[in-house]
């Protein structure tokens, strides 16, 4: 057994994004400023998008675009029930209603045929998520948004990197959010970045981003700049810092270099588990991808085991082995629960997914040991508690 704890999840940073942190602190300019501005060109030319904006989170990305598309009371935006709080959170507190769509077995990302079901006279847009690095099946979604005059908004907060048909994640005629998370492919400590070929939205979320002021506002305080300020709407405090993006400047070089890693770490595990009939592994789409693996995310047979999902999580722990759980499903937490009144029945797929799933460690910096000691462990467990 490991004699240390591997943790389902690290960055990897090295000394140059350490070095340009430092610089930007030297500097005196800590809030959003030049560093700022050179990331969000560095990251529109790695993903082909026609603007990209950048904020202090994607949770912030959803916000705003939501408000920029005026999606608000009396909407309905239909959104997968397999993702993180903040995509429902957000479609809430925009004042919409959201509604959820089953998932796919095997990819866990939206069943394009469950959305159609939930389509009303309502709707007005579509937030499927990327669901671990793996592409939603696009085309027949925008095939569907254009029959019914809905937006497609992607939750991309685990692609970054990741293409569907030869086409990186971004480049759609949609919008898409990005998560810079310390957990996600790469890091801006926290960070997010929106993208989309509508100049007109692009503006008004870098106006919503900061107070509602002019979108080169930071350089009213640089030698080029003018103190003068005009404020065009009411606006939030969501922009990102150049200590933020100081970090992401040297992360994104290394963005593919990761995602190989990360491939390579998901098929070890695919390979060791395949034997394993009490593990469900996740799945490739049949269409042309690249996954970027942000998670690895196999299912826990309970029904052939002796504990639960949490059980064997904790007998990972036992084993110095870090788990994440992603996720738990949107309908079986309380606040959704209560405001939605969904039942399991309703969403078969992504009950069973949620009773069952769990994450084993992946990242960049695990060494090939690491993965053998997270191997070891998951068929140790799954070996004792066979029923």
């Amino acid at each position: 057994m490991r004699t240390t704890f591997l943790p389902f999840s690290a960055p990897l940073l090295g000394e140059e994004e350490i070095a340009e942190v430092v610089d930007s602190l030297r500097s005196g300019w800590l809030t959003t400023g030049p560093k700022v501005k050179r990331f969000e060109e560095e990251f529109k030319a790695y993903i082909g998008a026609p603007h990209a904006v950048p904020l202090s989170s994607a949770t912030a990305g959803l916000h705003l675009t939501l408000l920029a598309l005026k999606i608000g009371a009396g909407d309905e935006v239909i959104t997968t029930p397999m993702t993180f709080a903040s995509t429902v959170s957000m479609i809430m507190l925009a004042g919409a209603t959201p509604v959820l769509a089953d998932i796919e077995p095997g990819t866990l990302n939206i069943d394009v045929e469950q959305v159609r079901k939930k389509i009303t006279p309502a709707t007005r847009a579509i937030i499927p998520v990327h669901f671990a690095g793996q592409p939603c099946d696009m085309d027949p979604l925008f095939k569907l948004a254009r029959e019914h005059g809905l937006t497609i908004i992607e939750d991309a907060a685990h692609a970054v990197g990741t293409e569907y048909n030869g086409r990186k994640v971004g480049t759609f005629d949609s919008v898409s959010i990005f998560s810079f998370h310390p957990n996600k492919n790469i890091t801006t400590g926290e960070g997010g970045m929106v993208c989309t070929p509508d100049e007109a939205l692009a503006e008004e979320i870098s106006l919503l981003k900061f107070h509602g002021m002019s979108r080169e506002a930071w350089k009213r305080f640089s030698a080029s700049g003018t103190p003068g300020y005009d404020i065009m709407l009411p606006g939030f405090k969501y922009n990102m810092m150049d200590i933020q993006a100081a970090i992401g400047i040297h992360q994104l070089p290394r963005l593919d270099g990761f995602i190989e890693r990360r491939r390579q770490i998901a098929e070890q595990y695919n390979h060791a588990f395949g034997s394993l009939p009490e593990l469900v592994l996740p799945r490739y789409a049949p269409y042309q991808q690249r996954h970027a693996w942000h998670l690895y995310t196999p299912l826990v047979k309970t029904e052939r085991l002796s504990i639960d999902r949490d059980g064997f999580m904790a007998e990972l722990k036992q084993r110095n082995i870090g788990t994440g759980l992603h996720y738990r499903a949107i309908h079986h937490h309380t606040c959704y629960r209560t405001a939605l009144g969904i039942a399991d029945s309703e969403l078969p797929v992504a009950s069973y997914a949620s009773d069952r799933i769990l994450s084993l460690p992946l990242f960049p910096a695990m060494t090939d040991q690491d993965v053998h000691d997270v191997i070891a462990a998951v068929t140790e467990v799954v070996t004792a508690f066979r029923s």
